[in-house]
Parts: structure tokens; sequence; C-alpha cells
């Protein structure tokens, strides 16, 4: 059967009747950090589970409730979430030497506000960047990414945009 990921990020306190419309077509949402407010996490777990990484731009309240890196396994898939990663051959030096000894099939970051899905051929996984779900920074347009994961496979994967 697998299950449905919703994921974003640098929502910066943002939340909007469009982005909990597609958390209701999901088992899960992930936000990959920079939430501003629990608000935000509060109205998505109203709709399904969440998962998630406080960003820098967290305050001590969400840096209580959410850790700084996510580690888990959904169906056959490790996952690897933290909102300051890196990308492909130039990941955040804080986890290099993690990241290379263990790679995840998926690893995941925010903080650029820059979509990006791209595939790390040397470790063997596919790393995601939902870009910016809020409205806060300098992206023209707001995105999230959807995908499904049964057993070991990442598929069906949707880049969704909505206007700023």
């Amino acid at each position: 059967m697998g299950q449905k990921i919703l994921l974003l990020s640098d929502t910066h306190g943002y939340i909007d009747e469009k982005i909990l419309s597609y958390c209701k077509g999901v088992d899960e949402v992930w936000h990959a950090g920079d939430i501003g407010t629990l608000a935000v996490t509060d109205k998505i777990q109203e709709i399904c589970p969440l998962r998630a990484v406080y960003g820098n731009i967290d305050d001590k309240e969400i840096r209580a409730t959410f850790p700084l890196d996510n580690k888990f396994k959904i169906e056959d898939v490790s996952v690897w979430m933290t909102h300051i990663g890196g990308y492909p051959n130039r990941y955040s030096p804080r986890l290099k030497e993690s990241i290379f000894q263990k790679p995840p099939k998926i690893f995941i970051s925010g903080h650029s506000h820059i979509l990006k899905v791209q595939y790390d051929k040397k470790l063997r996984l596919l790393h995601l960047n939902p870009g910016a779900a809020g409205k806060h920074g300098f992206h023209k347009v707001r995105t999230l990414l959807r995908f499904e994961i049964e057993k070991s496979e990442i598929k069906n994967l949707e880049i969704i945009e909505m206007k700023r």
C-alpha cells in the first residue's frame, strides 16, 4: 500500500488553507525546519501525523518540541531530515562524516528556500529540499513536495507550486 508524504519547509510562521488542503491527502507531513511558530505544526497535526526538525529561526519552544536531526525509517526507506544540511558534494561540515559513514536513502534539508531534488550517485541517496512554503524570504513561488514510499521505492514525486 505504501505511505503518501507531503514535505515542506520554511513556513516562517505562515500556514494557510492551501497548505492544509494538501495535508489532507497524505499519511504524514514532514517539515524540514524554520517552522516559525508552533501554531503551524499544531494545525498540521490536527489533520495528520507530523515529523519535523527545528531550523535556525526557531525559538526555544520549537527547539524543545522538535529535534535538530530527525532520523527514522518508513517502510524500508531510511530518512535523515535536518534544516541546514547542504547538498551532494557540499554537505554541511557538521554532518559530512556521519552521512558518508551511514548514508540514508533520503536526505532532506530546507533553509535555502530553493526547491531541489538531486540524486547523489556517490552515496546513492536522494536529496530533497522542498523550497519554502511560507511567504517570508526572496522566493517568488511557494513550493512543496509530495511523494510516495512503498517498501524500498520512492515514487510519484511531484512538485506543488503556490502563489506567494
